[in-house]
This record gives C-alpha cells, structure tokens and sequence, in this order.
C-alpha cells in the first residue's frame, strides 16, 4: 500500500495507543503464573497478536475480549509446530528462554526482517544455564531450543546488543533449580526497557536483586496478576514531533511517571524549541522556532526516525549519537533514514554511530548569506537564486513501522511525500494514518 502526503495544516488531540512492550511484558508473566491473570487496555497490533498465537501453541489459553484479556497460565505443552513469531523481535527472544523451560525441541522461525535480527548472545546465555540452543544462521533465526534442562547458578552476556535478552532471561529465571545470576559483561543500553521488566516482574510477585552488574534471582513463583496497560510514548513521538511545527497537538493517555525511555522526545522537543505543556493525563506541544540539538539515542534508540525528520525542520545542524544499534533493527534505519532525508533533500552525513543532519532552515540561511555576500551591486545584478526546498519524493519504508510513521510526519509538514509499504505501521499502531486524518492531515491511498 502507497499512501501520499500533502502539506497540511494541523491542531486537535488524539490518544496514545497502549504500549506494545508493556502488553507482551504482561502476557509473558501471565503465561508463567499459574492460575488467570488479567490485561485491561492491551495493544492490539500484529506484535502483540504474534505473542499470543505463540502462547496459545504451547497450551496457554488467553481469551481476548475488548479491552480485557484473560490469560490462564501455569502450565506447557509441546507445541506441534515451529513458533512462528512474525515480526516480533520481543516475541522471538522472549518465547526462546521460555521455551527451555519444558522438554522437546522447539523451533522459533519469524519473518523476513526477524531472521535477521541477532540471537547468538542469548543462545549462548542459556548454554550456560545447562539450556542446549542453536541458530541455523551464524548469529540468526530460526533458533532451536532443547527444553527441560534449565539449570542455573551464573550466566553472562554483553548488555549493548539488545536489552530483551536480559528481560528474557530475568523471565525464567525465577524456574531456575539453583537460582540465577546474570552478568553484563558490557553496559547496559536501553536500561529504561529492562527497568520495565523488573516492574513487570514485581507485580507477579517476582523479586530480583542487583549487584554491580549482576542480577540476582533466587528460585521463586509467578503469581496470577491484574494489570491495566499504559499509554505508548513510542507510539506517541510521533504526533508529540508533529505538535512541533503545528499550531498545537495534544497526545492523551500518556503518563510522565512512565518508565519508558521514549519519555524522553519531550526533552528532546524542548532542547528544540518546542512548546510543551503538561495536563493531568496528556502532553501538548506546539510550534517554536526549532533549532537543531546534539542528542545521545542509546537509551531511546526507536527515537532515531522521529528526531531525525524534526532535525531536518530545524534551523541548524543536529547531531545524533548512540544509533549503531538501529542498524539491526526492522531495517537498518541509520541507512533508511540517511537515504529518505537525502532524497527530500536535506543534508547527512553518516559515522559508524553518529548521524549529522543540516536542517533545510539552515541551508537557506547559508545560501542567502553568500548570496548577499556575493552579489554585484546595481542594475545588472542577477537575480538571486531560489531559496532550497523540500524536494516531492517517495520514500521506501522497508516495512518498517517507525520509518514509515516517521516520514509521514514529515509528510503532511512539507507534503509532496509518498511513502511505499504504509500498511507496515500495523506492527504497532494501526490506527495511525486514522490518527494522522483525524488532526487535519491530508492522507491519500494510492494505486
């Protein structure tokens, strides 16, 4: 599906969409505890509908109801098929450490851009939990667990390649006969989503102590839970950016108590020049005179698209630190990003983990300057050139949910975009060029 964007004039308010990473986080704990638990406003996407199927193949019984699910758990089956995961990176990781906790082989398989998304640290984690595992590609998926033979006592893996796979190990490892301790053996990045899963974890009754840089879990049980899914501000970054070059957007459902690390594009819109405003239960955000910022993404790495097409907004050069990992993401979004910026004609140049992106504000600025500067005076002076402008483009979105929630913002601010594979935002956000519509947004479906 091809959508275009034309230039619009935008205002209103619209809700966040619940948090993926907090719904599958919950119905990984329920799955675990026996008896039911209950998730009251879970994200409904394909992420979400991925880990259910999953659940539901290896005997976990979840109804889904409007607004409510109910997922009794407690108990496993071996499933009579691989676990295919879809495009859930979370899903993948998080079902191959649960997946070792009953006997059989099992095999998880995804999709096109899941089998390219890194596994060894974590297969190679739980080897030394006692746990045998394999990846049929040298680091990739599909990856093939014997289950049963979780063990325990100490394990290491590097914390800067993906923070699920220390949330998937903390998920088990409360089975573990001997305990469980877990060592990063480099510093954590994306702490924020970790820091999600202990709490997750607590409100299960599971209870993890840290040390240095180790986590400590001693053997324990799941208990059944009821849990009420904030509000996403990944999801939520999108229209909190577009409120920056409108006359005012205000996103609901959002708490700033959150622990999640995306929270952060306030600051990032206020370091700018935004305007935001806080109510009860919701963020404003309006137009300022945007100047370009120098950001670290390392904990907020899903962050890259969005700040990267408010940079190109900016008056000034922005410098973006911290991306090596979205690299290994749905696409490589370092190259994805450079290349759509480029073709929209803004300026970047790219390092292993540094973006730089010249705003198209100041490019006008240098060309008037040296225009003035330049141009010979009297009659026969010339006239000057045309100031650069957003040039018209189609980006290719790669079936990347956030590339293509990201230029779709930066659609309807300059118009002139199409992008390709629009229908990949249902990953995490259906309903988002409905959302995009709702605030005034000219969206149209092309052949």
């Amino acid at each position: 599906m091809k959508v275009k964007l034309e230039k619009s004039e935008l205002t209103g308010n619209v809700s966040a969409p619940t948090s993926k990473s907090l719904t599958i986080r919950a119905l990984m704990c329920a799955a675990l505890a026996k008896g039911e638990s209950r998730i009251t406003n879970p994200l409904v996407c394909e992420d979400t509908s991925a880990a259910i199927n999953v659940l539901k193949q290896i005997g976990v019984n979840v109804q889904e109801r409007p607004g409510v699910w109910r997922i009794a758990g407690g108990s496993f089956r071996v499933p009579n098929a691989d676990l295919f995961c879809g495009e859930s990176a979370t899903t993948l990781r998080f079902m191959t450490a649960i997946a070792s906790l009953f006997p059989g082989r099992h095999k998880l398989t995804g999709g096109p851009s899941l089998t390219k998304r890194p596994m060894r640290s974590l297969v190679e984690a739980l080897g030394k939990l006692g746990i045998k595992g394999t990846t049929e590609g040298k680091t990739t998926p599909p990856v093939i667990i014997d289950g049963g033979t979780l063990q325990g006592s100490l394990t290491e893996l590097p914390g800067n390649i993906s923070s699920q796979f220390v949330s998937a190990l903390l998920l088990i490892a409360p089975f573990s006969r001997k305990g469980m301790q877990i060592r990063l053996t480099t510093q954590l990045t994306s702490r924020s989503y970790v820091l999600m899963t202990l709490r997750c974890l607590r409100q299960f009754g599971i209870d993890v102590g840290t040390e240095f840089d180790k986590f400590i879990v001693r053997r324990q049980r799941y208990r059944p839970a009821q849990l009420e899914i904030e509000g996403d501000w990944s999801s939520a970054s999108y229209f909190l950016a577009l409120g920056a070059v409108s006359d005012g957007i205000t996103v609901a459902n959002l708490t700033t108590a959150s622990l999640q690390g995306d929270r952060v594009i306030l600051e990032f819109l206020r370091s700018m020049g935004a305007v935001v405003r806080h109510g009860a239960d919701s963020v404003t955000v309006s137009r300022g005179e945007l100047k370009g910022i120098k950001a670290d993404l390392s904990d907020c790495i899903d962050l890259l698209p969005t700040v990267a097409v408010l940079a190109a907004l900016a008056e000034g050069v922005t410098e973006l630190t911290g991306i090596q990992r979205a690299r290994i993401k749905e696409s490589n979004r370092v190259a994805v990003v450079k290349e759509g910026l480029g073709r929209v004609g803004i300026s970047v140049s790219e390092d292993r983990d540094r973006l730089t992106i010249t705003g198209i504000k100041e490019t006008e600025k240098v060309k008037v300057d040296e225009e003035e500067k330049e141009a010979p005076a009297g009659e026969n002076a010339p006239p000057p050139e045309p100031k650069p402008e957003f040039k018209p483009a189609v980006i290719n979105s790669r079936d990347d949910h956030r590339i293509a929630m990201a230029f779709g913002i930066l659609g309807v601010a300059v118009g002139g975009i199409t992008i390709e594979g629009a229908e990949c935002v249902a990953k995490t956000y259906p309903g988002f060029w409905e959302a995009l519509k709702s605030l005034g947004g000219k969206v149209v479906q092309v052949e």
